[in-house]
């Protein structure tokens, strides 16, 4: 059966730990769904634990990534394979709700390209955390909301489901962390094109250590973010029908 919603996971170094993601988010999705659980290397500590699940289930899959190092190349990697009409993003260590992955997929079934998780919404939270990172966000996201209007209080959440279509159209320019979601907030605002969103409650990672470097990675928030306050182009015809491994955009959003 095609699957409904491909659910990409970068992982690096989660070990025995990915058995547990895997087992929550199997047991919260009730669509058909494709796991597609993406690493660097093939020493990386997820694979072997990954080739094992998989065997059991096929729903799950390990990738290779042969394009480049790096959480933003794990995604793109993952999204070229995804084989359903939407895609979910969400991390290996288990900060994310599976139990809304359903919610986002049928809204974006609906006709938004962009369903984002939210922390900062009403009825949404985040528990616990480095506290300059989640001051940072939530700055971002609420002025973001206020001023330009994107749709969604938390554009810089990874935790979000997109119309594959809508992500191979535009390209991934995203080249180091996991900006991608405020990439793909800020490109569909730009466009005119539908983004909703849903509360949720993020809770800080229980068991290894995150990966996400704030000193490094803000500049690259930023690209997207003053790309989300520039003025709006032309709204793309619906369909979204592209070549799939169109991933380059030509076009510099970030001006």
């Amino acid at each position: 059966m095609r699957p409904r919603v491909s659910i990409v996971i970068p992982a690096y170094n989660e070990g025995a730990e990915i058995d547990d993601c895997l087992d929550r988010i199997l047991e919260a999705v009730k669509l058909p769904c494709e796991i597609l659980v993406v690493y660097d290397t093939s020493d990386d500590t997820t694979a072997p634990y990954v080739k094992k699940y998989s065997r059991r289930d096929n729903r799950v899959v390990g990738l290779l990534n042969s394009e480049g190092h790096g959480p933003a190349a794990a995604l793109r990697f993952g999204i070229q394979h995804a084989a359903a009409d939407v895609t979910v993003v969400t991390m290996a260590d288990g900060s994310d709700d599976p139990m809304q992955i359903d919610q986002l997929t049928r809204l974006v079934e609906r006709g938004v390209v962009v369903a984002a998780a939210s922390r900062y919404m009403r009825g949404g939270q985040q528990v616990g955390g480095p506290r300059l990172k989640g001051f940072i966000s939530r700055l971002a996201g609420q002025s973001l909301h206020l001023v330009a209007r994107v749709g969604t209080h938390d554009p810089t959440n990874s935790f979000k489901a997109y119309s594959t279509d809508f992500i191979r159209e535009v390209g991934i320019a995203s080249d180091a962390g996991f900006e991608l979601g405020i990439e793909m907030v800020a490109k569909a605002h730009r466009r005119g094109l539908p983004i909703a969103e849903i509360p949720t409650i993020w809770l800080d990672r229980s068991q290894g250590q995150s990966n996400f470097k704030v000193r490094e990675w803000i500049p690259r928030y930023l690209r997207w973010y003053l790309a989300a306050l520039g003025p709006r182009r032309e709204r793309n015809r619906p369909g979204y029908r592209v070549h799939p491994h169109a991933w380059k955009d030509d076009r510099d959003e970030s001006r």
